[in-house]
């Protein structure tokens, strides 16, 4: 199983980015998606995840209203459209999938890990 984001790079504040994972060696479908980051000397974070056809999302507050999260299963892709970046943003992100039936599972664990890309948010 391989997860592939791209898309990261420079933005100035106030600015948009869409990042985007691509996965391979897995059943996207059956996989419910979702965005991580890690900034440096932080712990890593959950940011928004999408169920197995993408009619239901989840955020975490501080990304309310400026991400937004999508899928598309015919490409196995999901991505991660941020925009109004705050320099805070900056930090590695990374897409996780997670096999289950259960849309509100305690405690979801997450498979598989992609390598991350980085977005920087110059202020």
């Amino acid at each position: 199983v391989q997860l592939q984001a791209s898309g990261g790079g420079l933005v100035q504040t106030g600015g948009s980015l869409r990042i985007s994972c691509v996965a391979s060696g897995l059943t996207f479908s059956r996989y419910i998606m979702a965005w991580f980051r890690q900034a440096p000397g932080k712990e890593r974070e959950f940011l928004a995840r999408i169920d197995w056809n993408g009619g239901q999302t989840e955020y975490v507050d501080f990304v309310k209203g400026r991400f937004t999260i999508s899928r598309d299963n015919a490409k196995n892709t999901v991505s991660l459209q941020m925009n109004n970046l705050k320099p805070e943003d900056t930090a590695i992100y990374s897409c996780a999938a997670h096999r289950s039936f259960i849309w509100d599972e305690v405690g979801p664990i997450y498979s598989y890990w992609g390598q991350g890309t980085l977005v920087t948010v110059s202020s």
